[in-house]
């Protein structure tokens, strides 16, 4: 099956503690599958385990068909998955330039095609392409998160695992990262949205995966949910 995807995995970080209990979902190319529960439930566990941080216990994780499991995590870059993690991970002391050419490990020599590489996508976000020469720690909260979009899309990947994108963001900047995200799977990308603001996330989703306690609970079209998500958040606040 071509696609990103968990089949039946179990996974966890000790011998008696299981996070994650017979979890399964995919990531289709060209859509944005949203992955949604409270604190607790195992989102960011998936996540470690599709990136390849985690091994899972059981089950497969799957990359176009091929079980990655084994697969260290930037040998997983190679076959075509970007992280876009929680938090800021831009190097303030280098310029946003430099931030973006990190994300080229893959063109190893081939300097020409790292340069060509770079510049596409400093053509792609004008805001950047005004500060290339700024040290990123100068830049908003938001152009900080597109340098890191951008540092992400170097590898020009196929699948992209993008967690709380608009965590400690200002309202005036989520937009745009939001829009850019949406642009990705327009794009053709698959896309796995991790996301504590629901309301939000649901206006990109293709697809909707809701895990509780470690285990999916509920999946579907994002229209299954909007109806009764105000019940569903309230449920998972007294959960919490």
């Amino acid at each position: 099956m071509n696609g990103l995807a968990l089949s039946d995995v179990t996974a966890g970080y000790h011998a008696e503690d299981l996070v994650l209990n017979g979890v399964s979902l995919g990531v289709p190319k060209g859509r944005t599958t949203v992955l949604i529960g409270p604190n607790g439930s195992g989102k960011s566990t998936a996540l470690r385990v599709l990136c390849g941080l985690l091994s899972a216990r059981e089950g497969r994780v799957e990359l176009d068909g091929e079980d990655v499991n084994a697969t260290p995590p930037h040998e997983r870059v190679r076959l075509g998955l970007g992280v876009l993690p929680q938090g800021r991970s831009v190097f303030p002391s280098l310029t946003v330039r430099q931030n973006i050419e990190l994300g080229a490990w893959t063109f190893r020599r081939d300097r020409r095609g790292r340069r060509r590489r770079v510049e596409e996508l400093l053509d792609r976000y004008p805001v950047l392409a005004e500060r290339s020469e700024v040290l990123a720690g100068r830049l908003s909260g938001g152009q900080q998160r597109l340098t890191e979009i951008a540092r992400m899309m170097m590898s020009d990947p196929d699948y992209v695992l993008i967690d709380e994108p608009g965590a400690g963001l200002a309202p005036v900047f989520v937009q745009d990262v939001y829009e850019e995200i949406r642009a990705l799977a327009d794009e053709g990308k698959g896309v796995l949205l991790v996301d504590q603001n629901v309301r939000k996330a649901m206006t990109l989703a293709d697809y909707v995966y809701v895990l509780e306690l470690g285990r999916k609970r509920q999946e579907g079209s994002p229209e299954r949910f909007t109806e009764d998500l105000t019940g569903v958040v309230r449920e998972w606040l007294r959960i919490e």
